[in-house]
């Protein structure tokens, strides 16, 4: 190895064992309970599956936090529009849905750092032929989406498919994300946004049902939310932290953004 390239190993060498030192250490919290709220209506993040079990991405990342930093889980069920006001409340510890990191979000919670990013796609039925992308969807008035309010997708939707106007017509609001594709394969409704990760979910279990259309519309972050000034933020970033760098992230991604198929 040349002196310079060696040098350069060397650095890159001791970059990683400060980069490994320099994450937060996972505190013991001595098994305090922590209630965490979810909606159960979003695979694979988190969902009930055909033997009536709570599964998902987010129970095995919080299973993980909960073993690292030991506390006890207590999940509570709550629709969405009422999740963030609950987390802000207080009556809840943790909120987990695929929750977009979002400033205006902030004013009522904090959020953890990122656990996953993803880009939100166009989810159609299968023998859509009418448009293939945000622009054509747009031109044809007849065209109808459907969205949760007040979630990312129902923002994307208005802003970025439609012409901004909230009050637009074309918006279809559902209580559930499940709703709304049920709405989709029905014929009610045209076009379902969601991240990349339930997109290909639903697709892979339609049987051709369902398909992508279009080109990614952009990228999100979710994460935790707590209420404002929580002394979790910090110990759940820490674990968070430590489960990327160990593989453990990854080992759950793997397990259900590769080789999770719905309905089996």
């Amino acid at each position: 190895m040349k002196p310079a390239a060696a040098a350069l190993a060397g650095l890159a060498g001791l970059a990683a064992l400060f980069a490994t030192s320099a994450l937060a250490e996972v505190p013991d919290l001595d098994g305090r309970e922590v209630v965490v709220v979810i909606e159960n209506a979003y695979p694979p993040l988190q969902f009930v599956d055909a033997a009536g079990q709570a599964v998902g991405w987010e129970y095995d990342a919080m299973a993980e936090i909960a073993k690292r930093l030991n506390i006890t889980v207590r999940y509570e069920n709550s629709s969405w529009d009422a999740m963030i006001p609950g987390v802000s409340a207080a009556q809840y510890d943790i909120g987990m849905t695929g929750i977009t990191i979002r400033d205006d979000r902030k004013a009522m919670v904090d959020f953890s750092d990122p656990y996953m990013r993803s880009e939100m796609m166009m989810l159609v039925r299968g023998d859509e032929a009418r448009f293939d992308d945000a622009a054509s969807f747009a031109a044809d008035p007849d065209l109808l989406i459907a969205a949760q309010p007040g979630t990312t997708p129902y923002f994307v939707g208005i802003y970025e498919v439609l012409d901004g106007n909230e009050s637009n017509p074309r918006m279809k609001l559902f209580e559930t994300f499940g709703a709304g594709v049920e709405a989709l394969r029905a014929g009610d409704v045209d076009l379902v946004l969601t991240d990349g990760t339930a997109a290909n979910g639903y697709v892979a279990a339609s049987d051709g049902g369902l398909k992508i259309v279009g080109s990614p519309l952009g990228a999100e972050d979710f994460g935790f939310i707590f209420p404002k000034g929580s002394d979790l933020v910090a110990p759940v970033d820490a674990a968070i932290a430590e489960m990327k760098a160990d593989g453990t992230i990854e080992a759950i991604n793997k397990k259900w953004l590769l080789d999770f198929v719905m309905g089996e």
